[in-house]
């Protein structure tokens, strides 16, 4: 990890998870049937801001890999995708995890982490991190996967009470049952991160997890309670709603025939983030983060699959009012 880029303002930054994506070139059959795989960049906050970079946000992420040939792979990837790669560690003692999926579509994604004892992300320590880039930052994402586990859950407290709230902090709730204990802990670590964040995106689960809701309004009025200024629940079928003090709004989903469904939560960030950054209205910046995830979901990888904003704005023109 290097330090060059400390005067730099991002307008992204993102925090946590990173991996290889080992990707069946075969759908609707089990692992132990695949013949062919592909490997592609992978973690969600990395995936993050990898979309913000295809929409031609300035995107670094904060992370780790083991020095190893996936390491360099992933080093190389961030670059080739536009993601400043500055801020990565690199661990000499654990191995770059990978990722493997199955895929049966519309709505079964098994996915198996092979990431023990531990992965080079999550022993990320506070004085690793670059103060000065994360406090500049026009957004800052973290994932609550990175509270799971010593030293990265320090790391991420440290970061964010250094920021405090400074303009826009964001924490996808991600809840990955695999990376806890208990959904107890789970919901012990969230209750510290409230008080420094700004805006908190997660499905109905993830917010059942987070504030003891799963019902969409009651679960972004707990947010909103914790000091939220934009609480986003994602409903499934019912599409995604966003809300604040002043106002509601609900976007229904937009259909597409599903290949891989891992990528598109992902793709809505980076594209909520890109919408944020535009100062458009609330109901836009959903429409298009709504249509830009289901763009990724229509296909196989995840970061590589992350659309331009013209080829967004352009399915946004076909099937909504937009400009």
């Amino acid at each position: 990890m290097t330090t060059e880029n400390a005067s730099r303002v991002f307008d992204l930054i993102t925090m946590g998870r990173i991996g290889v994506d080992i990707y069946p070139n075969q759908v609707g059959i089990g692992l132990e049937q695949v013949e062919s795989f592909g490997k592609y960049l992978g973690g969600s906050p990395t995936n993050v801001a990898v979309s913000a970079a295809r929409h031609g946000l300035s995107s670094a992420v904060i992370t780790g890999v083991g020095n190893d040939p996936f390491g360099k792979f992933l080093l190389s990837e961030l670059s080739r995708l536009g993601v400043e790669n500055a801020f990565v560690k690199i661990d000499d003692k654990l191995q770059t995890p990978v990722v493997f999926c199955e895929m049966f579509p519309p709505d079964n994604f098994p996915i198996y982490f092979y990431r023990k004892p531990s992965a080079p992300d999550l022993q990320l320590k506070f004085s690793d991190l670059d103060l000065a880039a994360i406090e500049l930052a026009e957004v800052f994402w973290v994932t609550v996967t990175g509270l799971s586990e010593e030293p990265s859950r320090s790391a991420h407290l440290g970061a964010l009470a250094h920021r405090n709230r400074k303009r826009t902090t964001i924490v996808d709730l991600d809840y990955r049952e695999m990376f806890w204990g208990s959904a107890t802990e789970a919901t012990q670590e969230i209750d510290k991160i409230w008080d420094f964040v700004t805006i908190a995106i997660g499905n109905r689960e993830e917010c059942l997890v987070a504030v003891g809701e799963s019902d969409p309004e009651r679960a972004a009025d707990a947010m909103l309670d914790r000091g939220m200024e934009i609480a986003v629940v994602k409903m499934g079928p019912m599409g995604v709603m966003a809300k604040t003090r002043q106002e509601q709004v609900i976007v229904r989903p937009h259909l597409i025939d599903v290949v891989n469904g891992l990528g598109a939560g992902d793709s809505f960030g980076g594209s909520f983030t890109f919408g944020l950054s535009q100062g458009w209205s609330l109901k836009e910046i959903l429409e298009f983060a709504n249509v830009a995830g289901a763009i990724v979901a229509s296909r196989l990888e995840c970061s590589t699959a992350m659309p331009e904003t013209q080829e967004v704005l352009s399915e946004l023109r076909k099937n909504y009012s937009w400009r």
